[in-house]
C-alpha cells in the first residue's frame, strides 16, 4: 500500500508507491542508454582547450606548471555565465509602484566551475577512483577558500537529463551570501533535535538507526556509509553520511570520494550505464551550531509532473528498502 513518509532532515513529505510502477509507461526502466561520446573539438574543458574558458583560479598539476597550460589534473574558473557575482547589482526600488510588494536584491557571491579531469568523460563512474579522489578534494578545498560566506553549495548534475549543459564531468560552486531556505530549514531541525536531545546529532543518531536495520544500507565505506533515504524523493536517491558526525565537508577526507566511485559504479551497473544524476554536497552554513554535512545523489530517472511542481510533494515509485537492495547486489 502507498505510504507518506517525512523526511527527518527537512520535514518535507513523499508518497511512496511501487505499486504505480505497474501503470503503463510509469515505471523505471531496467537499463538507461549508454553515455554518448563527447566530440573533442567542441569540448572547452578538455586538455589543451585552456584558451576557451576564462582565466583559472585553481587548479592541481606538477610544480612548475604555468596557469592555463596543459599538464593540470583538476582545473578551476570562473563560470562564463555566472548566476552569482561580486559586482552584481539589483533592480532600484523606484522601479516598482509598490516595492514592499517585489523584493529585488543583488545576486552577489561566485560562482566557479570545477573541471573534474582533463580526459573528455562525461561522467564521475566512468574515471578511476584516484581521479574522483583527487577532484573531491579540490571541491573541499574551494569550500574552503569561500569560508567567508554565508553558504558554499557544490553539485554535479551529470547528462543532459540531468541538467548538464556540458558534457564533460564538471563540478559547480557557489558561495553564497545568504543561506537557501531549505538549508536553513535543515539548520533549524538540527538545532531543535540537539535541544530536544539534549545535544544529540540529528544525522548521526538516524544513521545509527540505518545501520541498525540495514533495510535502507547500500555500502559502508572507512569515513562514510551510503543508504537509500527512508522518505526518498525519487528512485534510488542515495546518501553518504559520515561515520562520525562532521559539520563541515570541507573537513572530510578522502574515503568520502572512494564510497562515492563505489556507489557511482553501483548505479552504473545497475542501469548498464551511469544514469542522469544530479548530486550535491550538504554542507553546514556558517554559523551553525549544530549540523553535519552529506551527499546526496538523485538519478534522474522519472520527471516532475504536476504532484511535484503543483505541491512540493515527491511521489516515488521505488521504495527505498528495493532499491537499497538492488544497489547491495550490484
Amino acid at each position: 500500500m502507498p505510504e507518506i513518509r517525512v523526511d527527518a532532515l527537512t520535514g518535507l513529505r513523499t508518497v511512496i508507491a511501487p505499486e504505480r510502477a505497474a501503470r503503463g509507461g510509469a515505471g523505471v526502466g531496467l537499463e538507461v542508454p549508454p553515455v554518448p561520446p563527447i566530440d573533442p573539438g567542441d569540448d572547452p574543458f578538455a586538455e589543451g582547450h585552456e584558451d576557451r574558458t576564462p582565466p583559472e583560479l585553481h587548479a592541481t598539476g606538477p610544480a612548475g606548471r604555468a596557469p592555463d597550460t596543459p599538464g593540470w589534473g583538476v582545473r578551476v574558473v570562473p563560470n562564463r555565465y555566472p548566476a552569482l557575482t561580486p559586482d552584481a547589482a539589483a533592480s532600484p526600488p523606484e522601479r516598482f509602484a509598490k516595492p514592499d510588494l517585489f523584493t529585488a536584491l543583488p545576486a552577489a557571491g561566485t560562482h566557479e566551475v570545477i573541471v573534474t579531469a582533463p580526459e573528455p568523460v562525461a561522467c564521475l563512474a566512468e574515471l578511476p577512483q584516484q581521479r574522483v579522489v583527487d577532484a573531491v578534494a579540490v571541491w573541499r578545498e574551494r569550500m574552503r577558500a569561500h569560508a567567508d560566506a554565508s553558504y558554499v553549495h557544490v553539485h554535479v548534475n551529470e547528462r543532459p537529463e540531468g541538467g548538464a549543459s556540458r558534457a564533460h564531468s564538471h563540478a559547480q560552486l557557489y558561495a553564497m551570501d545568504f543561506v537557501p531556505a531549505l538549508v536553513a530549514r535543515e539548520r533549524e531541525r538540527f538545532g531543535a533535535y540537539a535541544t530536544r536531545t539534549m545535544g544529540g546529532n540529528l544525522l548521526g543518531d538516524l544513521l545509527q538507526e540505518e545501520v541498525r536495520l540495514r533495510d535502507r544500507l547500500v555500502a559502508v565505506g572507512e569515513e562514510a556509509v551510503a543508504i537509500a533515504p527512508f522518505a526518498s524523493r525519487a528512485p534510488y536517491q542515495l546518501m553518504l553520511v559520515p561515520r562520525t558526525p562532521q559539520m563541515s565537508f570541507a573537513d572530510a577526507g578522502d574515503g568520502v570520494a572512494v564510497l562515492l566511485h563505489d556507489v557511482l559504479g553501483r548505479l552504473a551497473r545497475r542501469f548498464g550505464a551511469p544514469p542522469p544524476l544530479t548530486l550535491w554536497v550538504r554542507t553546514a552554513p556558517q554559523g551553525s551550531e549544530h549540523f553535519c554535512w552529506h551527499v546526496d545523489l538523485l538519478p534522474r530517472l522519472t520527471p516532475l509532473a504536476g504532484l511535484e511542481l503543483g505541491t512540493g510533494l515527491h511521489l516515488n515509485v521505488v521504495a527505498p528498502e528495493t532499491a537499497a537492495a538492488e544497489l547491495r547486489d550490484a
